[in-house]
C-alpha cells in the first residue's frame, strides 16, 4: 500500500496583498502528478485546506477539482480533515457528493463516517466516532484511520464533552485514541492516525510555528499534545499545522509534519517544501520518504546597505517573493524606492532601517535667530539621534514654505 501525506494547503492565502492562487494551482498540480506517478492508494490531507472560514469561489473550485483528480473517479481514497483555518461546517457540506468520488471530508472531532462503496472499489468496512476502516481496490489488507480534526475550546466542549479542556485535553485525547486502538487496531491492517494539532516530544525542544499560526499555540489552553500520547498500535501519525517538514518523534511510530506546499510567511523564507510518501504492509510501515516540491516561489529575506546593491540582486533573482531591508543613514528617497520597485515584481515589503548615529547632547537653548531651515534641521537631528534630514525632505520643506533653501 502507498499513501501520500500532505497538509496545510491554505488555498486562497495571500502574502500581504499578493495572491498565491496561481502558485497554489501549480503546486497542487505537482502533488496530483506525484500521486499518479507513484500510483498511491490513498491521500491524506491533514488540515488547513483553506486559509479562512469564507474562501472565495476560485479557492473552493481549486480544492474540489484537485481532490476530485486525486480520487481518480473513486479508485483512490482521499481523506481531508479540517484545520484551525477551516470552517468545519463548510468542510463537511459536500460530504454526500464527495463520497461517491472516494473523498472523505471530516470537519468535527468525533465525526462518524457513514459506510459507503465507490464505483472504483473504495469501501468503508467499519466505522465509529473518530475512526473508520477502508478497503482499497489494490490492497489485500485494510487501512485503518483514527482522525482528529482541529479542536478549539468550544468544539471540545460540544463534540468531546470536555468541561475543562485546558486541564484535560491531553488526557482525553490519549484515552480516546487508546480506546479506539484497543477496539479496532491490530497487525492485520495498516494503522494511521491523522490530526491537526500542535504536537511535540515531551521534554523536547518546542517546534517553531509559522507567524500566522502563533496565535493558536494554546489549543483549548493546552500548550501541546505529546508524541507519547499516541497509542502503540499506530504505525504512522500524519500531522498538519506546522509548515516545516519535521519528524517530531519516531516512537510509538513516526510522528511527521509533512510541511505546507508553499512558504506562506517570511518566517518560512528559504524553506524547502515536501509531501511524504509512505509504503506499508499489514502490521508495519516499510518506509516513508519526503519528496521535495518544486512549484511556487521561494520567499527571501534580504538586507543591503546600498540601494544599487539591492537593485543588482533583485534583477538577478526574479523568481522569488522578497522582504527587503535597506540600511541607510537617511530615509529612502522616493526616486530610489521607485527604482527598487521597478527592478522586481515580487517585492512584498521594503523595510527602511535607519542607522543609529552618535549624537551630542541636546542643546539647552534654541537659537531663534537661525533660519527656518536650520531650525528644522536641528529639530530633526534632536528627534532622530543626530541623523540629518535628506535632500528630498528638505525639498519638501522648501515646497511647503514656498521659498528657496540654501
Amino acid at each position: 500500500m502507498k499513501i501520500l501525506h500532505t497538509a496545510d494547503w491554505h488555498i486562497g492565502k495571500k502574502l500581504d496583498n499578493f495572491s498565491r492562487l496561481e502558485e497554489q494551482r501549480e503546486v497542487l498540480e505537482e502533488i496530483s502528478t506525484i500521486a499518479e506517478e507513484q500510483n498511491v492508494d490513498a491521500v491524506i490531507v491533514a488540515g488547513d485546506l483553506f486559509d479562512n472560514f469564507n474562501p472565495s469561489a476560485e479557492a473552493t473550485e481549486l480544492l474540489y477539482t484537485t481532490l476530485h483528480r486525486l480520487a481518480a473517479n473513486g479508485k483512490r481514497a482521499v481523506i481531508a480533515i479540517a484545520g484551525n483555518h477551516d470552517s468545519p461546517e463548510r468542510i463537511q457540506v459536500p460530504e454526500a457528493l464527495a463520497k461517491v468520488c472516494g473523498i472523505i471530508f471530516i470537519g468535527f472531532p468525533n465525526t462518524e463516517i457513514t459506510p459507503f462503496k465507490t464505483p472504483g472499489g473504495v469501501t468503508i468496512t467499519k466505522t465509529s466516532p473518530g475512526f473508520f476502516e477502508l478497503q482499497l481496490p489494490n490492497s489485500p489488507f485494510p487501512l485503518r484511520i483514527i482522525h482528529t480534526p482541529y479542536a478549539n475550546e468550544q468544539r471540545l466542549k460540544t463534540f468531546l464533552g470536555i468541561d475543562k479542556p485546558e486541564d484535560s485535553l491531553r488526557t482525553y485525547l490519549q484515552n480516546h485514541w487508546h480506546q479506539i486502538a484497543s477496539q479496532h487496531l491490530d497487525s492485520n491492517g495498516f494503522n494511521l492516525l491523522v490530526t491537526h494539532l500542535f504536537v511535540m516530544k515531551e521534554g523536547g525542544e518546542k517546534p517553531e510555528e509559522p507567524e500566522d499560526e502563533r496565535p493558536i499555540l494554546h489549543i483549548g489552553g493546552a500548550q501541546a499534545i505529546y508524541s507519547n500520547n499516541f497509542p502503540d498500535e499506530v504505525h504512522y501519525v500524519a500531522l498538519g499545522h506546522l509548515h516545516r517538514y519535521q519528524v517530531v518523534d519516531t516512537l510509538p511510530a513516526p510522528v511527521v509534519y509533512a510541511s505546507s506546499p508553499l512558504a506562506y510567511s517570511f518566517s518560512e523564507a528559504d524553506q524547502k517544501k515536501y509531501v511524504v510518501l509512505l509504503e506499508a504492509t499489514a502490521g508495519a510501515l516499510l518506509n516513508y520518504n519526503k519528496m521535495e516540491l518544486k512549484a511556487g516561489k521561494v520567499l527571501k529575506r534580504v538586507r543591503f546597505s546600498e540601494v544599487q546593491q539591492s537593485i543588482d540582486w533583485l534583477v538577478e533573482n526574479q523568481n522569488c517573493l522578497v522582504e527587503l531591508t535597506i540600511e541607510a543613514d537617511s530615509f529612502l528617497e522616493a526616486a530610489d524606492k521607485k527604482r527598487i520597485l521597478e527592478a522586481h515584481a515580487g517585492i512584498i515589503q521594503i523595510i527602511p532601517q535607519i542607522k543609529k548615529l552618535e549624537t551630542a547632547d541636546e542643546p539647552n537653548q534654541v537659537d531663534l535667530s537661525l533660519g527656518i531651515d536650520k531650525l528644522f534641521q536641528e529639530y530633526f537631528k534632536s528627534q532622530r539621534k543626530g541623523q540629518t534630514p535628506s535632500d528630498g525632505l528638505m525639498e519638501v520643506l522648501k515646497e511647503v514654505l514656498g521659498t528657496d533653501i540654501e
